[in-house]
């Protein structure tokens, strides 16, 4: 063959089957579909700025009014005042996480409690969620228990109604 032969059908390998197996495309769209239209560099910017922001705001604790700004209204009293929120800082109990960080700070002899707290919390949660699911199978399979004695009177009553 040719060099330009040869040349081309590389070329168009690297194009279209190249592409296609490094990138395989999805199934095709139906036809009721609509394609949308491509975004515009400065498009694509101001999304790729905004989805940065949003994830790096995402990594602080309290992710405060940008991000959800309905969980912050803000209140107001039938004086027209406004009223501090109850998600505020100054109202919020230490979480766990925080709990175990101040005692990790104190050593062993703090961390100890801390660790047991922790253990005897998750211990009880589960007790209590298996103790719930034994009382409504229990339930449920006296419930079934019953249609199925009900059920046997019934086809005894049909069976002694049925004409020879």
């Amino acid at each position: 063959m040719k060099l330009k032969v040869v040349s081309r059908k590389l070329y168009d390998y690297v194009r279209y089957d190249l592409k296609e197996i490094a990138f395989p495309s999805s199934l095709p769209d139906p036809p009721h579909i609509k394609k949308r239209r491509k975004l515009r560099w400065i498009e694509r910017w101001y999304i790729l700025k905004e989805a940065s922001r949003i994830y790096a705001a995402s990594w602080v604790r309290d992710i405060g009014p940008d991000l959800r700004p309905n969980d912050y209204k803000k209140n107001t009293d039938d004086d027209g005042n406004l009223r501090r929120d109850a998600t505020s800082a100054d109202k919020k109990e230490p979480s766990m996480l925080e709990d175990l960080a101040i005692a990790a700070r104190g050593g062993m002899e703090t961390l100890r409690p801390a660790l047991q707290r922790i253990y005897m919390t998750r211990a009880s949660a589960y007790r209590d969620a298996l103790t719930g699911f034994i009382q409504g199978y229990q339930e449920e399979l006296k419930r079934v228990m019953e249609g199925d004695k009900v059920d046997k009177v019934h086809s005894q009553d049909d069976d002694a109604k049925k004409p020879n």
